[in-house]
C-alpha cells in the first residue's frame, strides 16, 4: 500500500496538513480540536471523541492514551499538555524551582532560561509535549490569587522574563527531542481583577490594554512562543474568548502571530452556564470558532455542539479547517508523527531530578532571595564561608563562635509552602494530591540550617503557630458544570502553648529566625483571599517574639506580598524568599550565615495595608493628595528594592548626548562605588519619565537594567544605552509614539525617587 502524503516526511509541513485535512471527517476535525481531562479515563476520549489533545494525564493515562491512538484510523498523534510551570508539578520525583514570581526577583533572565530549560529536558522524558507556561499577566491586586505565577508588576521586567523561558521551553526548535511548547498566558488583561477576585470582568479600555498589559504579549509572540492560552475574564461584557480584535486584528493581524490558540479550562462552556451569553454548546463553540480559537480546553460539549453548528450554518467548515491546520502544523514541527515521543524510562532516570538539575534549581534560588531590611544583625555571626564539609566556618577556617539560633514559625518546616502552588499536593490533579514529592528532595529552613551551621552553634526549633487546616468547602463539592472543588484553608486560632514554646526558645537564644507566610489553600487559581494579613497565629506569634526584645529575622514564604504586622516591620531583618522550591531552605540557610551574598530585587510592591489595593510603582500622574486621609499610600517595600550586605553609592549620572532625535539613542554613565566591606551584586536600574505627555501617563517606567558585581571599595563605572524609540507613549488613537520635548533618565538601586539620580535630555522632531 502506497504511503499517503501525510506520512511521508520528506514533504513540506504545508503539503502534509492539506493531505491529512483532506482525509478527515468532520467528527475528527472537530476532536482534534478538543483538550480534555485525561484524569477519569482517556480510550473514550482517544477513540470517541478522536481528541487532539489531553492534559491532567497521570503517568499510566500517557502511556493508554498513546496506545489508543495506535488503534485510530488516522493514528494522528496526541499533543499531551500540562502545567509544568516551575517544573513538572505533577511527577513525583520531579525539580521543582522557585516559582515565576521568586524567579522574578533574580531579575535574570538566564535564571529563567535555565529553569525552563531544565523543566523541559525533564518533562519531555515522560511524554509531555506542552506546558502552560510561561505566565504573562501583570500583578495588579495583590489579593488576586495567581499573583504567585506572575513575573510581577512591570510589563518590560516581565517581557524579558517571559521571552527568556520561551527560549529555554522551545530549545533550539521543536524538532529537538527535549524542546516542548511554550504557551504565553492569559492574554490578554486576565490579571485586572475587580476586588482581586479571579476570573472577574476586566474594566479595561483598549488604550490601556495597549500601554501595559500587551507590550510583554508582543515580546513573546515575536520571540516565537507557538502557543497563547486565552484568559477567563470578559473586557466591556466581551469574554476574551470571543473578542475578535485581542485574537484576530492584534495577535494575527498586527503582531503577525501565526501559532496555535488554546482557551482555558471550560472557557467556552463558562459562556453557557456560567457568563449565560450562549444558550447552548452549539452557539458557544460557533461563538469560540468564528473567534479564532483552535483548541478548546475541557468543554466536552464543544464535541456535539460545533457539529451541530456546522450543519445549522453558524460556522462554516473551512474555518474549522484553519483551526485544525495550525494544531496539525505543530504537530509536524515537533515530528511527532515520525516520533509520538513516549514516555522514555531510561531518560526518565538520568535526567529527572538529577543532581546537575539541582545544582542549577539552587543556583536560581539563591538569585531569587531578596534581603529587605537588616540592621546589621545579617549575617550571622558576621558573615561565615562554607567548609569543606558542607557546614559553615568563619572566614580564616577556624571554628566561629558559638551562637543559640531559635528557628521558629508555621513555614520553617513546611514542604507545601516553600514549592508553592502548581507542585504536586496543591490540588489540581487526583495522583499526586496526598503523596506530593519525595520529602527528601526538598530542605526547608529546618533543614538547610541544620545542615549548614557550625557544630560549635546551637540550633533549636519550635513552630510557634498554624497557619489553618485544608477543609471541604462550603459551597460543596463541585461547581456547577460538575467539575470538583479543592479543598479550603480553614485558619487556625493562635495557640497558646506553642507561643510559649516559641517565646522560651527566643529568650534563651542569641537571635530569632522567624518563618511566616502562607501556604496552599491560600494561593492559585480560585484562592484569592480578602485581605493580606498574614492567617492563623502568626501575628500573635511575631509580637511575642518581638516582646523577648532577642534581635529578630523575619523570612517570609508566601505567594504573593503580604502586610506585615509592625512586629515584623520591626524586626532587626527581613528576607522575602517567595515559594523558594526544593533547595529553597539550603539558600535561606546560606544567606543567613552571609556565604552567599543577596542579590535579588523585588519585581512588585509590598502595601502597607490592604486599603492601597492596587499599588504598583508605575501609576498614571494626577491623583489628589499623596496619602489617604486616614493612612499612608507610601508603600512598606518598594519595586525594585532589595540590599545587600555592603553599602553601595550611585553619583556622577552624565547623558554624553542630551539633544537627539527620535531615531537616537540616549548613551548616559553613572558611577557605582561599594563603601562596604563585603562585595555587593548591584542591579542597576533604568527608568524613564516623560516630563509634559499629551495624555495622562506613568511618572517613571523600567526600561533597563544592568548586573554589575562591585568589590568592596572598588568604583564601577556602568554605561546605560536607551533608544529612544523605547521612550514611548500610547496616543489617543492606541498608537505607541515617542512624543518630542523633555525627559529625565532615572538610574540607580530602585523605582524610589529618593533612590535615583536624574538627568535630562530632550527629543526634537
Amino acid at each position: 500500500m502506497d504511503t499517503p502524503p501525510y506520512q511521508d516526511p520528506s514533504l513540506p509541513i504545508r503539503e502534509r496538513v492539506a493531505d491529512l485535512l483532506s482525509r478527515m471527517t468532520l467528527p475528527e476535525k472537530v476532536g482534534q480540536m478538543l483538550q480534555l481531562d485525561a484524569q477519569p479515563g482517556v480510550e473514550d476520549l482517544v477513540l470517541d471523541k478522536h481528541v487532539g489533545s489531553i492534559l491532567h494525564a497521570s503517568p499510566q493515562r500517557v502511556l493508554e492514551a498513546l496506545d489508543a491512538v495506535e488503534r485510530t484510523r488516522l493514528r494522528i498523534p496526541l499533543l499531551v499538555a500540562d502545567d509544568a510551570i516551575h517544573g513538572y508539578s505533577f511527577w513525583r520525583g520531579a525539580t521543582i524551582f522557585p516559582t515565576q514570581l521568586g524567579v522574578a526577583a533574580s531579575w535574570d533572565p538566564a535564571a529563567a532560561e535555565a529553569m525552563a530549560r531544565v523543566t523541559a529536558v525533564e518533562v519531555s522524558a515522560t511524554g509531555l509535549h506542552w506546558t502552560f507556561s510561561p505566565v504573562v499577566c501583570i500583578t495588579r491586586d495583590l489579593r488576586w490569587g495567581r499573583v504567585t505565577e506572575t513575573f510581577g508588576e512591570d510589563p518590560f521586567l516581565i517581557g524579558e522574563l517571559a521571552s527568556a523561558m520561551v527560549r529555554g521551553y522551545q530549545g533550539d526548535g521543536l524538532d529537538d527531542p527535549t524542546a516542548i511548547l511554550a504557551c504565553a498566558k492569559h492574554f490578554a488583561g486576565y490579571s485586572e481583577t475587580q476586588g482581586g477576585r479571579d476570573a472577574s470582568e476586566a474594566d479595561i479600555s483598549r488604550r490601556k490594554l495597549r500601554s501595559w498589559f500587551l507590550p510583554p504579549f508582543e515580546r513573546v509572540a515575536r520571540e516565537g512562543a507557538r502557543t497563547f492560552m486565552i484568559g477567563y475574564q470578559s473586557t466591556d461584557g466581551v469574554p476574551i474568548v470571543v473578542n475578535r480584535w485581542l485574537l484576530q486584528d492584534v495577535l494575527r493581524g498586527e503582531w503577525g502571530w501565526t501559532g496555535t490558540l488554546i482557551t482555558d479550562w471550560d472557557n467556552v462552556g463558562r459562556m453557557v452556564w456560567e457568563q449565560k451569553i450562549a444558550p447552548d454548546h452549539e452557539h458557544a463553540a460557533a461563538n469560540a470558532v468564528n473567534a479564532g480559537n483552535d483548541m478548546v480546553m475541557t468543554t466536552p460539549g464543544f464535541f456535539e455542539g460545533a457539529q451541530k453548528a456546522v450543519a445549522n450554518g453558524l460556522v462554516d467548515e473551512s474555518q474549522l479547517d484553519a483551526a485544525v491546520a495550525r494544531i496539525l502544523t505543530i504537530k509536524f514541527e515537533l515530528g511527532l508523527f515520525e516520533d509520538p515521543r513516549r514516555p522514555d524510562p531510561v531518560r526518565q532516570a538520568e535526567v529527572i531530578g538529577s543532581d546537575d538539575h539541582q545544582d542549577i534549581n539552587l543556583h536560581v534560588t539563591r538569585r531569587s532571595l531578596v534581603l529587605l531590611q537588616n540592621s546589621g544583625v545579617l549575617p550571622l555571626g558576621g558573615g561565615l564561608e562554607s567548609g569543606l564539609d558542607g557546614r559553615a566556618t568563619a572566614p580564616d577556617g577556624s571554628v566561629p563562635p558559638p551562637v543559640r539560633i531559635a528557628l521558629v514559625g508555621p513555614n520553617a518546616d513546611d514542604v507545601d509552602a516553600q514549592l508553592g502552588d502548581w507542585a504536586g499536593r496543591s490540588g489540581q490533579v487526583d495522583w499526586m494530591r496526598e503523596e506530593g514529592h519525595p520529602r527528601e528532595m526538598t530542605e526547608t529552613v529546618l533543614d538547610g540550617l541544620s545542615g549548614l551551621l557550625p557544630e560549635s552553634w546551637e540550633l533549636t526549633y519550635a513552630k510557634g503557630a498554624e497557619i489553618g487546616a485544608l477543609g471541604p468547602d462550603p459551597e460543596g463539592e463541585t461547581y456547577p458544570d460538575g467539575q470538583p472543588r479543592m479543598a479550603i484553608l480553614h485558619p487556625a486560632a493562635p495557640d497558646e502553648a506553642l507561643i510559649a514554646e516559641a517565646v522560651a526558645a527566643a529568650q534563651a537564644s542569641d537571635h530569632v529566625v522567624a518563618v511566616v507566610g502562607d501556604t496552599i489553600g491560600l494561593m492559585g487559581e480560585t484562592r484569592s483571599t480578602a485581605t493580606l494579613e498574614l492567617v492563623g497565629g502568626q501575628v500573635a506569634l511575631l509580637d511575642a517574639l518581638a516582646a523577648t526584645g532577642t534581635p529578630m529575622t523575619v523570612v517570609v514564604i508566601a505567594s504573593k506580598p503580604l502586610v506585615l504586622p509592625d512586629s515584623a516591620l520591626g524586626a532587626d531583618a527581613i528576607v522575602w524568599a517567595a515559594n523558594p522550591g526544593m533547595r529553597g531552605g539550603r539558600a535561606i540557610a546560606e544567606l543567613l550565615l552571609g556565604t552567599i551574598e543577596p542579590a535579588g530585587r523585588l519585581p512588585l510592591t509590598f502595601a502597607r495595608h490592604v486599603g492601597q489595593q492596587p499599588v504598583y510603582y508605575n501609576g498614571l500622574r494626577g491623583q489628589h493628595g499623596s496619602r489617604y486621609a486616614d493612612l499612608t499610600q507610601d508603600p512598606a517595600f518598594a519595586f525594585g528594592e532589595g540590599l545587600t550586605y555592603s553599602t553601595v553609592e550611585y553619583s556622577d549620572l552624565t547623558v554624553a548626548n542630551p539633544v537627539l532625535g527620535r531615531d537616537g539613542v540616549v548613551r548616559a554613565q553613572v558611577t557605582v562605588t561599594n563603601t562596604g566591606a563585603r562585595p555587593s551584586h548591584e542591579v542597576v536600574q533604568v527608568y524613564v519619565s516623560d516630563l509634559v505627555t499629551s495624555l495622562t501617563w506613568a511618572e517613571k517606567e523600567l526600561k533597563a537594567y544592568r548586573h554589575v558585581d562591585v568589590e568592596p571599595g572598588e568604583s564601577v563605572v556602568v554605561d546605560v544605552e536607551l533608544p529612544v524609540a523605547d521612550c514611548t507613549i500610547v496616543d489617543a488613537e492606541g498608537r505607541r509614539v515617542v512624543e518630542p520635548g523633555e525627559f529625565e533618565l532615572l538610574v540607580g538601586r530602585s523605582s524610589r525617587d529618593r533612590d535615583l539620580l536624574r538627568a535630562g535630555f530632550t527629543v526634537t522632531g
